[in-house]
């Protein structure tokens, strides 16, 4: 079995499903591009992904050399392995090219967790059609998406939403972390990568001053950040912040909660923590942005825009096909604005009430009508795509067999 994931998630996601087919089909070997989690999980590791995992323009073309080679190395272990199937997991710059691959030795390919093609990048929608066999998705629209468009396509549901709830009490939690518990606390996530944190995080630690002393405030660092570069920011601007290391916690304790879009706003909503969106980039890429991103009519009106001309950018509201949680983007993320709209958040007040039943229900939508997990169903895909094995010479198959 050939496996593919480059980045954190998907080195996660790649690790349950080498133990999930490795119990039904315990003599399954795996290689690949993973993490150190599918390593663990007993993958050969032709590339590690921590070796081709750069993101943004500059650091792609610096290290160009070492991620073709990296590629022609997973691409000749294919050659000479030949697997009897391929689970790719997201990394779409890597793992669509694979699939041309794959394809051309009629090895069938499942993928999961689909790039979003269905927001920009609309010409690979062609590269899916004709090398991926099973595409099993998170999102309850993208099965619609592609099913329109002539691909096989399963809704498996978003792994998040299978958590458990964390355990924690409030109390141990002050404890831990040295917070008051008679106090509010309210969660910042400025994301997951550098950039993202220098563009996000001094607008939100004006957020924090702007909200006073009467709260705390929990900051979770992703495990792909140094705590430096919060350190650096938090002493420059403000000090009485707690950093953290789990972010399901934070929102789990947090009254209320800023998020930077991406992932952190499917776990707030998971978690049914009433938050803002906010977000905010160079002004060139989003003038880029707001000329590439465009979404298909079953997943939002295409006149269906906010008083600045926006379409919605929080999954949480593509989910729920309609506005339920604030965005503030670009000039509109300021910190007086995000103030302004959290108090309603952190007071007992309709809007609360109301966000509080909308996450729910989004919650709700990305669980399908399944007695298994997203892990278990990807399995069962590839089990059903797998080639049957041949009689052997002479024998008769037991008859329905």
């Amino acid at each position: 079995m050939f496996l593919s994931a480059g980045e954190a998630s998907g080195d996660h996601y790649g690790a349950q499903l080498i133990a999930e087919l490795r119990s039904r089909l315990p003599g399954l070997t795996a290689f690949g591009l993973g993490g150190r989690e599918m390593e663990e999980a007993g993958q050969h590791r032709i590339v590690r992904a921590e070796d081709v995992a750069h993101m943004g323009i500059t650091e792609v073309i610096r290290h160009a050399p070492r991620v073709y080679g990296s590629y022609r190395r997973l691409v000749a272990s294919i050659k000479e392995r030949r697997p009897d199937a391929a689970i790719l997991i997201d990394f779409p710059d890597v793992n669509l090219r694979l699939a041309r691959e794959l394809r051309k030795l009629n090895i069938p390919v499942v993928y999961f967790v689909s790039p979003q093609l269905w927001a920009w990048k609309r010409k690979r929608l062609r590269w899916v059609q004709q090398r991926v066999t099973r595409m099993m998705v998170i999102f309850p629209f993208e099965a619609q998406f592609y099913q329109h468009r002539h691909v096989e396509a399963e809704f498996v549901g978003h792994p998040l939403a299978y958590l458990p709830t964390p355990t924690i009490s409030r109390e141990e939690y002050a404890v831990k972390h040295g917070l008051d518990p008679a106090k509010q606390w309210v969660a910042l996530l400025p994301g997951s990568r550098r950039k993202e944190v220098e563009s996000n995080l001094p607008a939100m630690l004006q957020v924090a001053d702007l909200l006073g002393p009467g709260y705390e405030f929990l900051m979770p660092v992703a495990s792909t950040l140094s705590q430096s570069i919060f350190t650096n920011l938090i002493r420059k601007m403000f000090k009485d912040l707690h950093l953290v290391s789990d972010a399901r916690e934070a929102l789990f304790h947090a009254r209320a909660s800023v998020v930077a879009s991406g992932t952190a706003t499917v776990q707030a909503a998971v978690i049914g923590n009433p938050f803002v969106v906010v977000y905010k980039v160079s002004p060139l890429t989003f003038r880029l942005a707001k000329r590439l991103v465009h979404y298909p009519p079953e997943i939002w009106p295409p006149n269906d825009l906010d008083a600045h001309g926006n379409l919605p950018i929080g999954m949480v509201n593509l989910i729920a096909s309609r506005r339920i949680v604030p965005e503030f983007i670009q000039q509109q993320f300021t910190a007086a604005n995000v103030a302004e709209t959290l108090r309603q958040l952190l007071d007992d007040t309709p809007e609360r009430g109301q966000m509080i039943a909308d996450l729910a229900e989004v919650r709700r939508r990305l669980i399908p009508d399944s007695t298994h997990t997203p892990i278990q169903r990807v399995a069962d895909a590839v089990e059903e795509i797998l080639p049957q094995p041949v009689p052997s010479e002479g024998r008769i198959p037991a008859a329905g067999v």
